[in-house]
């Protein structure tokens, strides 16, 4: 049995719940879920950063101490993402909270033996300090204040001004890890995901590292440094970073309990460490890259005790907003459960963003995602399989597949392990999204062969019919079984539901995993059509009244209606200049034209070509085993961000060349506007299975 442990990023508490961190944790849960479905033997972390200044501050201006300040933020966290029920289904394994003694036990014993090791030495710091970020920067770092302003240079993440600060301290040697920290990156090229967060890395380490203030004396709220002389004018508490990333050790045990210790830079280290999964965002990257592998070596660990994979996730912006507490009452995650479900939120977290890349949350596209993609093609596969054994063979007690099964049957099997494959490697690569784009390939080609293999029109033929409807009816449910077991890991209700349906029991909780490794599918031929159940809509379509009444419940702002044209404009005024049109190319006849092999594709990452602002470097999806790379002209009109989750026409058999020094293995087909910054993707107006061919 593989062993998986994984961790969010701990929640400051200095504010509530939100969009962010009900994202990191919905993707922790996913990816814990898809290793139990495996049989794995899984540990999943959340929980909250209770120490520093800002939290100090934040209770003093509420008037409160600061213990009674975080033990109530804390539990609105556990309450959100940890205690069950809760409203997005996480189920972690624990919940850490950076004040319980079992925490400041081991972060004091790392100190101790980072300090023995004498890679902790005392000083005077001073530097520019964001409290917001709870860190120090250098100059270089920081945004310059705006021409005219009294104020100093700002934070590049919180965009307020940064503070002076000048105190005893103690510094942790940093910049002696340079060489090791580049040998482990060389050594370990998995450690920091995705590619470009690795690089920024690389390029930072490289450019040299300054050793590290690791305490404080202007404030108390922190854990105490260990071992200091009773009565000392100034008494340090650790830099919040360092107490905070041992969280992930300290969740494991106690160095007063032998039986259940981490054995901090020694073996036996507890069952779960290494940890196999940090999930973070991009603003604490060099935190867990740098700062956290640097405070383990320093305590003795091995290079191969060190964590095996940082995956580092972009922000979230809001209906294309910046994410702000103005707007958070729009999206606070448990309202958005209570109104679409848990299952929805899940679906429509992990489906929208592309795990790595910035991502845009947008009520109307969940909507739109919802309808399109839950209502008309799970939903309807669900229902219209379920209505057709009622209506065509209500009498049947058996549904037997093999006696009518054909080419259409054997098509469908390849593509339902096609799937399998290609969502067990997007959970296993830490791309959900992906994963969830195989599964929904699935339930597409599955609507498509009830259609093509039109069982209505078998079941006119009476009794010579009656094997090959019962044919197709048994694989189709059969996809669906398929389904309900793969869509667990992101929407566990709904899967469970589907399999009501079916007649079939849930798939067992999490503890009952052990050794069996519920993804190993094979087709079932027969089925028991007494305990199908066809019951009410699991996805009911959100017309445009219920989408109106939904969006007025949140809070959410209708979108701008058009500009009206100018007073006195119309059948009188002045009408558009309009484009000269081109001259249409040499006429090719219809053989020439399907020698074009145009196909439907998915952008999964892009980047900008070096040293070029127009070339962009795109991992497009067009349902083959990995994606393509196409160096494709179109950076003056879209930001690389903006094109990944985009839908494309690419030409699929152009032959590949070299652009840049890249190899270019297709085209993405634009139509062209004004200049190369007004080019328009040729996209499908409804979507379609990844790698479907334009006609």
């Amino acid at each position: 049995m593989a062993r998986f442990y994984v961790t969010t990023p701990i929640y400051y508490v200095n504010d509530v719940p939100h969009l962010g961190h009900a994202y990191t944790t919905v993707v922790a849960d996913t990816l814990a879920r898809w290793h139990r479905l495996r049989g794995d033997d899984v540990r999943m972390l959340t929980g909250t950063d209770e120490h520093g200044q800002k939290i100090e501050e934040a209770a003093q201006a509420k008037g409160m101490d600061p213990r009674a300040f975080v033990d109530a933020a804390s539990e609105v966290f556990e309450r959100t993402f940890a205690k069950q029920p809760n409203d997005l289904l996480t189920e972690p394994d624990d919940f850490i909270r950076t004040t319980s003694p079992r925490h400041v036990a081991v972060v004091q014993d790392l100190w101790r033996r980072c300090a023995a090791a004498g890679w902790i030495y005392e000083g005077e710091y001073e530097g520019l300090y964001c409290v917001g970020c709870e860190a120090y920067y250098t100059e270089k770092e920081l945004e310059a204040a705006p021409p005219g302003s009294t104020e100093g240079p700002s934070c590049p993440i919180h965009k307020k001004p940064v503070s002076k600060v000048r105190e005893p301290s103690y510094f942790f040697k940093l910049s002696a890890f340079q060489d090791r920290l580049l040998a482990f990156y060389d050594k370990f090229p998995g450690f920091i995901s995705p590619d470009s967060r690795r690089n920024e890395v690389i390029s930072f380490v490289k450019g040299g590292l300054q050793d590290l203030s690791v305490s404080r004396t202007s404030f108390k709220w922190g854990i105490p440094v260990p071992d200091q002389a009773a009565g000392s004018k100034h008494q340090h508490v650790m830099y919040v970073w360092f107490d905070a990333l041992a969280n992930y050790l300290s969740a494991l045990g106690d160095p007063a309990k032998p039986d259940a210790s981490p054995t901090l830079g020694g073996a036996p280290l507890a069952k779960y460490w290494p940890a196999d999964l940090h999930l973070v965002g991009k603003d604490i990257l060099r935190f867990h890259t740098i700062y956290w592998p640097a405070f383990l070596m320093a305590a003795g660990f091995t290079d191969e005790q060190l964590p095996k994979k940082v995956f580092v996730h972009g922000w979230l912006t809001i209906n294309g907003q910046k994410m702000s507490k103005s707007l958070r009452n729009a999206v606070e995650p448990r309202k958005l459960s209570q109104t679409f479900g848990a299952d929805v939120v899940r679906f429509y977290l992990l489906r929208e963003v592309a795990l790595g890349q910035d991502g845009d949350f947008s009520h109307a596209q969940l909507v739109a995602r919802y309808n399109a993609e839950l209502a008309d093609n799970l939903g309807n596969l669900l229902n219209r399989t379920l209505g057709l054994c009622t209506k065509l063979r209500s009498g049947a007690t058996t549904l037997a597949a093999d006696p009518g099964r054909g080419p259409l049957e054997e098509k469908l099997e390849e593509a339902a392990r096609i799937a399998l494959a290609g969502a067990a490697a997007g959970f296993e690569e830490v791309a959900p999204h992906r994963a969830i784009d195989s599964l929904w390939a699935l339930a597409r080609a599955a609507n498509k062969y009830v259609d093509e293999s039109a069982p209505w029109a078998e079941a006119k033929k009476g009794e010579a019919g009656a094997a090959r409807v019962d044919a197709i009816l048994a694989t189709a449910l059969e996809v669906l079984r398929w389904l309900s077991v793969l869509i667990w890991p992101v929407m566990p209700t709904v899967s469970d539901k589907l399999r009501a349906q079916l007649g079939l029991a849930a798939l067992a909780a999490p503890s009952g995993h052990e050794g069996a490794d519920q993804t190993v599918l094979s087709f079932v031929r027969t089925w028991d059509a007494s305990k199908l159940s066809l019951g009410t809509p699991i996805f009911p379509k959100i017309d445009a009244e219920r989408q109106e009444q939904i969006f007025a419940a949140l809070g959410v702002a209708k979108a701008e209606p058009e500009a009206a044209p100018a007073k006195g404009a119309g059948a009188k005024g002045k009408e558009p200049k309009k484009k000269e049109v081109a001259e249409p190319a040499a006429e090719i006849t219809f053989e020439e034209f399907t020698r074009l092999d145009l196909r439907v594709g998915k952008v999964v990452s892009a980047e900008r070509v070096p040293k070029s602002d127009k070339l962009l470097k795109l991992q497009v999806d067009l349902g083959e085993p990995a994606p393509r790379q196409i160096i494709a002209g179109l950076g003056k009109s879209f930001a690389p961000e903006a094109m990944v989750g985009q839908l494309v026409t690419v030409v699929a058999n152009l032959k590949p060349a070299k652009l840049m020094g890249l190899e270019s293995r297709g085209m993405v087909l634009a139509a062209s506007g004004e200049s190369e910054a007004d080019l328009v993707l040729v996209q499908p107006l409804r979507e379609r299975a990844l790698g479907a061919r334009v006609k």
